[in-house]
């Protein structure tokens, strides 16, 4: 519908409620006419199928608080004459000549907050032209083209160091015998003769001024007379290009790379879109990582974790060494500091190394005898709260 129905028409009176109704009173009219003239129960009755349209474009509006509310204004400020002072003309009885911009606050731009500061021709453009509630037709104009996206996948180095690779794509581009324009070379797109580069025309009916997108030129504002024999006037080829992309260092698995303008070129000379990249990093055999610490799992031996000893582990770029304390339990941690992931910032994570103590399976005659030497001389392990609760169930 458009919004010069929302003048003509009274969506209360269609609906049969009061302007003041409820939403549940309005939504209880519209259900009880909707059956009534339901083309279902009135097979072969246009008159009633007539009526089903209208109590459900009534209904659309009314049932809606936003559009309720527009719809009461604009029949409000059109219902009170505001429109019609001196109908008659300029000059004539009644008072001083119709303007405009005493209703919306002059040309300067002090429009009537109601209807999002928008001025008079604005809003009768919207009206009656067909805009609706986005506003008036306006030039098209340059527009800026589309993103378009791609995905790399980065070996767990390079995106831990950074990377510079090569990324081929096939994709839209700028036109390169005519570098956008869409016109022949030695050519430029000319003005529309019509709207004279406007991108709109304009026709004046009594005191309104109506505007639309001119039809010749779409609404660009200007025509291409001799068009380009590559792109055929479109001022764009889908082509393969090859462009050298930067990864920065602790780029993350899942993350998006924007190079801006290397997106699809724009229209009509507009700004090219966005090129996006998501990153997807392959695992590494030995590293994993947690934001930007990098983690390790490191077997030791029972001895080893009794007795203590110094650990030479890997890094990413070399190796450090960790001391393992007498006494250590599996599962415990080490930290080497700063030998995580490097941020841009010059700022570093840490790499967590993790001790997993590695009992044998099967274990030679001698060192069982050994064992069991050892655990004669060790005091058993502290578990009198778990025996307390054996006992109990004894």
């Amino acid at each position: 519908m458009s919004s010069k129905d929302w003048i003509e028409k009274d969506y209360y009176a269609t609906l049969g409620v009061q302007k003041s109704a409820s939403s549940d009173e309005i939504k209880k009219s519209f259900r009880k006419l909707a059956r009534e003239s339901h083309p279902d129960h009135n097979p072969g009755d246009p008159l009633a199928e007539e009526r089903f349209k209208a109590v459900s474009e009534a209904y659309a509006v009314l049932g809606d608080e936003a559009k309720r509310r527009e719809y009461d204004e604009m029949r409000s400020l059109f219902g009170s004459g505001a429109f019609r002072r001196n109908a008659r003309g300029a000059g004539g009885p009644g008072g001083q000549p119709f303007d405009a911009s005493d209703l919306f606050g002059g040309a300067a731009g002090g429009g009537d907050r109601r209807f999002g500061g928008a001025g008079f021709q604005d809003l009768f453009s919207s009206i009656f032209s067909g805009g609706g509630a986005g506003g008036p037709a306006r030039p098209r104009g340059p527009a800026k083209g589309r993103d378009i996206e791609t995905e790399v996948a980065l070996d767990f180095g390079d995106a831990v160091r950074g990377v510079t690779l090569p990324l081929t794509l096939r994709a839209p581009g700028a036109c390169d015998t005519c570098h956008g324009s869409g016109a022949k070379p030695g050519t430029q797109p000319a003005p529309c003769p019509v709207c004279h580069g406007a991108g709109v025309t304009t026709r004046n009916q009594g005191s309104f001024s109506f505007s639309e997108p001119c039809r010749n030129c779409q609404g660009v504002g200007t025509v291409v007379e001799e068009k380009c024999p590559e792109c055929h006037g479109t001022g764009g080829v889908t082509k393969t290009r090859t462009l050298n992309v930067r990864f920065p260092t602790g780029v993350a698995d899942g993350q998006r790379i924007r190079l801006a303008g290397r997106g699809e070129p724009g229209e009509r000379g507009g700004p090219a879109g966005d090129l996006f990249v998501h990153v997807k990093v392959r695992p590494d055999e030995l590293f994993g990582r947690t934001g930007d610490d990098l983690t390790l799992t490191v077997p030791i031996t029972f001895p080893e974790a009794v007795l203590g000893t110094d650990l030479r582990v890997p890094t990413l770029d070399g190796t450090v060494t960790l001391r393992v304390p007498p006494g250590t339990p599996g599962g415990r941690v080490l930290r080497a500091r700063g030998k995580g992931v490097v941020r841009r910032e010059g700022q570093a994570g840490d790499l967590l190394v993790t001790l997993d103590v590695v009992v044998p399976a099967r274990v030679s005659d001698e060192a069982r005898a050994a064992l069991e030497t050892f655990a004669e001389q060790t005091p058993p392990a502290a578990r009198e709260h778990l025996d307390a609760r054996v006992r109990r169930f004894s």
